[in-house]
């Protein structure tokens, strides 16, 4: 039985700028660019959420909700900083840790112990230290698995800790929404809602046949989170699966010619990103973004197999393509590679799981 933490920090961004500059304390503070540009917002603290604004949506309606939201650009050397601070704090208490981003992680406590193997004792000591030695806050989620945890940890937010011992699992996924599953985004959501299924139980009474049919391949997944499983183990190492770059224009680009034109910079950053990461040997395709005004989005992607990096007359082949799917103006362009993997795998030997399995009737008997 696995014990597994995710630790979020709050409003990362933010707080670490208000710890920086105490007089943002109390203020709705936003961090991205100016309004009059088509920057978004990387996160928001607490103030400004009561007004609507929100990470990922752009600067100009985050003013429009809030006019008195203070911008910030954002400063990622001073999160680096706390991050890693945070990281040494972290590795007190195991090595197995998987970081997802500068403000959280998962950690596998499963072996640990310290207070007397109680993971709900050594969460809230990581809190009280992470407090203590930056002055920031973290909320931290304790459950069986990663989906769980990660759920978990956003329940008492901010500043919160929650546990989901295992006995506990059947009865809380019962109620939880199909919007806090792993992997269910807004349009995933929408398709379950018009089938009517709102919450986990409402997908574990769904008919499996049926859940196929709509879902396909995911649909074990679907039920597996459905019933609380979720067997991923902590990574503490991470194998990049593609390297890409994109740029957000502050005007549409309106013809053809004015965004192969933006090509070269977006190229040079790509070059250096894979020559860096010495991903050129991995190269698998080559693909190419474009996002339209409209918000709309296309992707085309090609196989790469010659020998030789691939230059920029290769990315502006695609690009053409690409645009006479539509020839209308775009808002972003982007461009990069899928790589392939260095794990070696015999899909040969892989059995085909059953949405009846073992596993689906032990769930109910945590």
């Amino acid at each position: 039985m696995r014990k597994i933490i995710h630790v979020d920090m709050d409003c990362f961004y933010a707080a670490v700028e208000e710890k920086y500059n105490p007089q943002l304390k109390g203020k709705p503070v936003g961090i991205g660019g100016p309004p009059n540009t088509r920057s978004v917002l990387c996160t928001a603290n607490y103030e400004a959420r009561k007004f609507g604004v929100r990470a990922a949506i752009p600067s100009s309606q985050a003013m429009r909700l809030c006019p008195q939201l203070i911008l910030i650009p954002p400063h990622f050397d001073l999160y680096k900083k706390e991050s890693q601070a945070i990281r040494g704090i972290l590795e007190i208490f195991t090595s197995l840790i998987e970081p997802l981003s500068l403000d959280e992680a998962y950690l596998d406590v499963s072996d640990s112990n310290l207070f007397a193997g109680s993971a709900t004792l050594l969460a809230k000591e990581i809190k009280r230290l992470v407090k203590l030695e930056t002055g920031l806050t973290i909320s931290a989620g304790v459950a069986p698995n990663k989906f769980l945890s990660k759920v978990a940890s956003d329940w008492r937010k901010p500043d919160g800790l929650f546990t989901i011992a295992p006995h506990q699992v059947e009865s809380f996924v019962k109620a939880l929404p199909i919007e806090k599953i792993f992997g269910v985004g807004r349009v995933t959501a929408q398709h379950l809602h018009e089938k009517g299924i709102k919450t986990c139980l409402d997908l574990q009474n769904y008919p499996d046949k049926e859940l196929q049919q709509h879902f396909g391949s995911r649909a074990l997944e679907l039920k597996r989170y459905a019933f609380g499983i979720d067997d991923r183990p902590v990574r503490t190492s991470f194998e990049r699966k593609s390297v890409n770059v994109e740029e957000t224009f502050n005007a549409d680009r309106k013809t053809l010619q004015d965004a192969i034109n933006e090509l070269p910079s977006l190229f040079e950053d790509w070059t250096e990103r894979m020559s860096r990461g010495s991903y050129f040997s991995r190269l698998k395709s080559l693909q190419v973004k474009l996002k339209f005004a409209d918000f709309e989005q296309t992707t085309l992607e090609q196989v790469f197999a010659e020998s030789q990096p691939p230059t920029l007359k290769h990315f502006e082949a695609l690009l053409e393509k690409a645009w006479s799917r539509r020839n209308d103006p775009v808002r972003l362009i982007g461009l990069g590679a899928k790589l392939k993997s260095t794990a070696t795998k015999d899909i040969n030997k892989q059995e085909e799981q059953n949405l009846e399995s073992p596993q689906l009737q032990m769930a109910l008997s945590y």
